[in-house]
């Protein structure tokens, strides 16, 4: 996938048919969306089935932080 052609949500939409899920971290850096749950948001509305799930991590600081991860539902 060319991740610098079309709309974001089509960019958003070729990422999830290929790699099947996505944090807000990957569509920043991979696909250039900083808002990124209006997209998916928009995905769902055209028939997509994408589950969000909560997951924990560190952040910098070593702190534990959460993040939504969204996954596509076959």
């Amino acid at each position: 996938m060319e991740p610098t052609k079309g709309t974001q949500r089509e960019r958003l939409k070729a990422w999830m048919e290929e790699n099947k899920s996505i944090t807000h971290r990957q569509a920043e850096d991979e696909l250039g969306i900083m808002r990124v749950a209006a997209r998916i948001n928009e995905l769902k509305k055209m028939g997509m089935k994408i589950e969000k799930t909560m997951v924990a991590g560190k952040n910098r600081y070593d702190e534990t932080v959460y993040y939504a991860k969204y996954t596509l539902i076959m």
